[in-house]
């Protein structure tokens, strides 16, 4: 008997949501392609302690995102460091060529993106 495919389950899924705080200025350039993209790094309080966590010292981990849609690219541009953020989009393995030399990085490409908040600006007295 074959199973239709509404009784495998569900399939692969590659979906990321974060919500952290922004570390540096978001940074624009254009690839040897010609394609534009936005980088930014979103620090991620740690939560609740894992097994491999346990031990650690380490409160937040920090991941590396990038936008190549105009939007996202635009709603980026307007953030400041500290800035409260949530991203949604999937984990690419990239592939390139720096100073003749293979390197790899794991990073989020982000597809939608908000603001959730700024962080208060303290009043000098």
């Amino acid at each position: 008997m074959s199973r239709q495919p509404e009784e495998e389950g569900p399939g692969p899924c590659n979906e990321v949501t974060l919500r952290g705080r922004l570390t540096a200025e978001p940074v624009e350039r254009e690839l040897p392609s010609g394609d534009v993209i936005t980088t930014f790094r979103v620090s991620v309080a740690r939560g609740r302690k894992t097994p491999l966590t346990a031990r650690s010292q380490q409160s937040s981990d920090w991941v590396d995102c990038v936008a190549g849609g105009a939007r996202v690219r635009r709603s980026a541009a307007g953030w400041s460091v500290g800035d409260e953020v949530e991203v949604h989009g999937s984990l690419r393995r990239r592939f390139y060529r720096a100073q003749g030399a293979a390197v790899t990085r794991l990073e989020v490409e982000v597809v939608r993106v908000r603001r959730l908040q700024r962080p208060a600006v303290r009043q000098v007295t």
